[in-house]
């Protein structure tokens, strides 16, 4: 995997609005012009949407369309880090292939979080990334910079930018930002307490303050504050922050902060494609699905597959009506989009994947593709033996461990409608009296 990153390295609508003043000396005669600074980070792993619903955001793939809306010369890219939640097998290959992508994305610079460092680290991989890395956490790479400075020209002017990271190693901010050529400081916090942000409001040297914040949405944490301005730049990858820098009429360095959606319509970067579908392959090639880890089921229940269902439930409406619904071929969908192979993808298509019992792959186990019978009613092995007599019970899927925002965002508030669609029964049923 490391040749594989070394290879490609060597080849290689608005949802928050904000102005805020700056008193830094501009040139005597300004001009229409500006530096746009695009901001993403806590990726967290998610490099695609599902792709199961329309109208879902994101994708490494589509923010090259963003970005090419303003000419190289006049943009920075920031990545402000946090790639994967975790060290799993499939989030060390997600952290592979974020840096891979970063670095076809031509990104400038990018905040390495603790979390990053130690992946990287154990990957290898700090010493051949095409970006430059900034960090916050020294003691454990000492060649990492905690700071960088970019020169853009601005109304025919040079113009500075510096990227600072800090946190709790770090020294004090006015000794990080002492030089005085600087432009505009844009700050990353590894985490954004109330005191900091009023510390560093007082010392009048940090004109953005980037900090983590749980919103998917790149906001405004602090709309009170003229300076600095404190920002977010939102997570999973769904949105893109823009920070626009120009001269007003009075000649003060003006900030606009605008939040871009990765919208599905959004042309897909080629390379990039390329690149998921190697991530494909690598998932298949490692077997995740086999390792994936699963449980055994109490009281010596299992699960069956729904065509065990079927020869008491075709001719009572219900079998033969859920085999009509969408429901009964989500399998599908998966290989439309290559995911058959991803576990986190496989898990809310199929029966029981966290079971002993349950499915364990398309060849294995190919009477428990799809979101059949025991999904939601629960394991149906006792059901059937005694002829209908024991209920299925426990563990039942609801809708909302599938239908979560990033995977199906039009299901909260439509529940009725969405029950509808999957309608395979006689009585009325509330969205969660699963029987």
């Amino acid at each position: 995997m490391r040749l594989l990153i070394c290879g490609y390295i060597i080849l290689l609508g608005t949802a928050s609005f904000i102005t805020t003043q700056v008193n830094v000396q501009s040139p005597t005669t300004p001009e229409n012009d500006k530096v746009t600074i695009f901001l993403t980070g806590q990726t967290l792993g998610a490099l695609k949407p599902c792709g199961c619903f329309g109208g879902q955001l994101g994708g490494l793939d589509k923010r090259q369309a963003i970005f090419d809306t303003v000419p190289p010369e006049k943009r920075l890219l920031i990545d402000t880090g946090n790639f994967v939640p975790d060290h799993s097998e499939q989030n060390l290959i997600k952290f592979d292939i974020i840096t891979l992508a970063l670095s076809q994305l031509n990104y400038d610079v990018v905040n390495l979080n603790l979390n990053d460092i130690e992946i990287a680290q154990y990957r290898g991989l700090i010493e051949i990334m095409s970006f430059d890395v900034i960090s916050t956490h020294q003691l454990l790479q000492e060649n990492i910079p905690s700071q960088l400075t970019k020169q853009f020209q601005l109304n025919g002017e040079p113009f500075y930018i510096t990227v600072t990271s800090i946190g709790e190693e770090s020294g004090q901010i006015e000794a990080l930002l002492e030089q005085e050529y600087m432009a505009i400081n844009i700050v990353i916090a590894d985490t954004c307490e109330l005191q900091d942000i009023t510390s560093l409001a007082r010392s009048a040297l940090v004109d953005v303050l980037v900090c983590p914040d749980g919103s998917d949405i790149p906001i405004i944490i602090d709309k009170s504050l003229k300076k600095p301005l404190v920002i977010s730049v939102g997570k999973l990858g769904e949105y893109v922050g823009m920070l626009e820098v120009t001269f007003d009429e009075q000649q003060q360095l003006k900030l606009d902060y605008t939040a871009i959606p990765v919208h599905e319509s959004l042309p897909k970067t080629e390379s990039l494609v390329e690149l998921y579908k190697n991530y494909q392959q690598i998932v298949k090639e490692a077997r995740l699905l086999e390792k994936h880890p699963r449980f055994t089921l109490p009281d010596g229940l299992m699960y069956t597959g729904s065509s065990a269902c079927r020869i008491c439930h075709y001719h009572r409406y219900n079998y033969e009506q859920w085999s009509s619904k969408a429901h009964s071929h989500t399998y599908q969908t998966l290989v439309d989009e290559g995911s058959q192979y991803d576990p986190e993808c496989v898990v809310c298509h199929v029966v029981g994947m966290d079971y002993k019992s349950g499915f364990i792959t398309e060849q294995e186990t190919p009477y428990m593709k799809n979101v059949g019978c025991e999904v939601c009613h629960g394991p149906g092995l006792e059901h059937i033996w005694t002829l209908g007599k024991a209920k299925t019970c426990e563990p039942k899927t609801t809708c909302l461990d599938c239908h979560t925002p990033e995977h199906s965002g039009n299901y909260a508030g439509n529940e009725q409608l969405y029950l509808e669609k999957i309608r395979h029964w006689t009585e009325p049923n509330d969205t969660n009296d699963v029987k």
